[in-house]
Formats: C-alpha cells, sequence, structure tokens
C-alpha cells in the first residue's frame, strides 16, 4: 500500500499511483517521534484530516501499538470511516458545512478541545510539524532509481506541502535540478487565490482556509490554480485515456502536467497521485458525460497573483516567498513554527 506503481501515462509524463499516499508521511513521522522518545507505545495521536492522511495514521498506529483518534472532515465518506474504525481509530466526523473552510476551522477547533481535556494526547500536527517531511525521502530514493539522469518536473498538489517538498528536497540535495510545479485551488490561502469562491469545490485536502507551516514556498517554480470543472476533466481524462481511476486531486495534476508537457517536451514530468477515485464516484466519476474535453483546455497565464482569474491560472513562481496572513477572523493557527520545524 506505501510504494506507488510508476506508470509511464506518454514519452514525457509518468504517474506515480498511491493508493494511500500519506503512508510515508504517517509512518515516517511516528517511527521519529517514536525514536526521539516523543511519543510511546499505548498514548493516542489525534489529528485533522480530510481522509488519506487518517487512514495512513490509524494504519501506523495500528502498527506501532499507539491508539489513534481523528477528527474527521465532512468529505470522509462511509467506506473510509468504516476503515478507520475497523483499524481501532476513534473517529469525530464534523456535521455537514456550508463549504470547507468553515468545515476544516471546526476540526481544528474539535482538535484544541480534545488536547486540553486529555492531557498526554499527543497531537501530530500534519499541516505544522515538519516531522511528516521525513518518510518521503524513502519515495525520493524510488524516484531516484526509476527515473536516473532526466530532467525531472514533479507535478502535485501542494495540500500540507509535505510530500511534494519531502520528495523535491533530497531529490535536490543529490544534485539533480528537479523543478516543482504546485496545484491549488480557488479559495486556498496557501498560495493567494483565497479571494475567490469554487462553489463546486471538494478537493478537499490540496487547498487551506488557515495557513500551513509545513508550506515551503521557495520550493516551488510554477503554481497552476484549478477550479472544480477542471480537475474533473483532468480525472476523468485520466480514466477514459489511460485506464487510471484516481482522486480529483491527481486529474488536477494530471491536467496541469500534460499542459507542462506540451510546452516543454525535453523534461519528464512525474505526476503525484495521491488516492485511487473511490470517494469521489457520485460527485465527479457518475457525472461523466458533463466533463469538459480536458485536451481543449488551456490556462490564462499570468506575472502577479493581482492578475488570478479562475477556472485556470498558471505563474512562473520562481521560488518566491509568499506571506500567508489569515483573515482578520479567522481563529488563531494551531502551532507557532520553530527553527527545527523549518529545517528539512
Amino acid at each position: 500500500m506505501k510504494a506507488p506503481d510508476l506508470l509511464r501515462l506518454t514519452d514525457n509524463i509518468v504517474l506515480a499511483r498511491f493508493e494511500t499516499m500519506k503512508v510515508y508521511a504517517a509512518l515516517g513521522a511516528v517511527r521519529t517521534l517514536l525514536a526521539r522518545g516523543t511519543v510511546s507505545p499505548g498514548q493516542t495521536l489525534v489529528d485533522s484530516s480530510s481522509g488519506i492522511y487518517a487512514l495512513a495514521l490509524a494504519m501506523a498506529c495500528h502498527r506501532y501499538g499507539l491508539r489513534c483518534h481523528i477528527v474527521a472532515s465532512t468529505t470522509v465518506d462511509a467506506t473510509m470511516r468504516a476503515q478507520l474504525e475497523i483499524l481501532g481509530a476513534t473517529v469525530d466526523q464534523m456535521p455537514p458545512s456550508r463549504n470547507l473552510r468553515l468545515d476544516q476551522e471546526r476540526r481544528v477547533r474539535r482538535v484544541r478541545r480534545l488536547i486540553a481535556e486529555r492531557p498526554g494526547t499527543h497531537w501530530m500536527r500534519q499541516y505544522h510539524d515538519a516531522v511528516h517531511y521525513a518518510g518521503y525521502r524513502e519515495f525520493a530514493d524510488l524516484v531516484d532509481a526509476a527515473l536516473p539522469g532526466v530532467p525531472l518536473t514533479v507535478v502535485g498538489a501542494v495540500g500540507t506541502g509535505a510530500s511534494t517538498g519531502g520528495l523535491v528536497q533530497p531529490l535536490r540535495g543529490r544534485g539533480r535540478p528537479v523543478a516543482l510545479t504546485g496545484v491549488q485551488p480557488f479559495g486556498s490561502v496557501t498560495f493567494g487565490s483565497e479571494g475567490f469562491d469554487d462553489p463546486e469545490a471538494i478537493i478537499a485536502g490540496i487547498g487551506s482556509s488557515i495557513p500551513f507551516d509545513n508550506v515551503r514556498h521557495r520550493l516551488y517554480d510554477t503554481l497552476h490554480w484549478v477550479d472544480f470543472r477542471h480537475a474533473m476533466a483532468g480525472a476523468v481524462a485520466l480514466l477514459r485515456e489511460h485506464a487510471v481511476f484516481a482522486g480529483l486531486s491527481t486529474g488536477a495534476a494530471f491536467l496541469t502536467a500534460a499542459w507542462e508537457a506540451r510546452h516543454h517536451p525535453e523534461r519528464t514530468h512525474l505526476v503525484i497521485g495521491a488516492d485511487t477515485g473511490h470517494r469521489y464516484t457520485e460527485r465527479v466519476f457518475a457525472r461523466h458525460r458533463e466533463a469538459l474535453d480536458a485536451r481543449a483546455l488551456e490556462p490564462l497565464r499570468i506575472t502577479g497573483l493581482a492578475d488570478l482569474a479562475m477556472p485556470w491560472s498558471v505563474m512562473d513562481w520562481r521560488r518566491r516567498g509568499h506571506d500567508v496572513r489569515p483573515p482578520a477572523d479567522h481563529p488563531p493557527t494551531d502551532h507557532t513554527p520553530t527553527e527545527e520545524d523549518r529545517t528539512p
């Protein structure tokens, strides 16, 4: 379940198809915390999740004799919840929300209450604790061996930042000139699209309504912002053209990678496929007749965030920083970063 299948889709597009990508993050984090003595067998680990991290953490806790408590997004479906409960996790699921920002805020507040009420419970802080980068070094080893010596562009949803950053940093550390293309939904504060509203957006886990300390903006060379309809087009096209059933974030990454590959044919584009498409069956794949033709879609090229526009924009980010400020009415973030958190 941990290692992905590497599928060559075209001459210069390779898909890393995971069943549950965040197994790398959760296992690496739990092993590191146990080795440090930060947590010990029998202790309860808690975190907020929209789905695949929850399953990964539950599996890591199951392996190492730890208790697991998940504060689950409203987007976690019955199939995922059943798997979590069978693995022994306690699941607190948020009630339906009018948008994912409200859902995310409710989850953070709930985790805070749990920590206050239950001393000794360890908050994993997948959004903020750099310990989640550790496990992706193993993925970097796999990529380095499978795609040696080629000019490489990694294309993936940003999310917490750990998967793309955790892969690219060790590869660059070995002297490889690896480019990184990030994918964001509209409405996320992570790369400045919080002023937009995409009413159909259900791309849970690839953007955020709160600042994530694990996102290292200076790692990214290019950014694409993609709305729900375009991500759906990518997901349906991936299944129709390559018989790969993958999640909506993978669809968004495939759409952007196909465009990047046409403009940079000399580079190999590695698409991060975080999970399967099962939780999107009704809201995406059952609507396949509505899907736009992915091959006919083009992004708006922009030079600054002031020009950002729906439904699809692309910008040369050029490894610049970005000051992410929460909205004035937003509750404080759950973590103040330390120097250790900022160190790979």
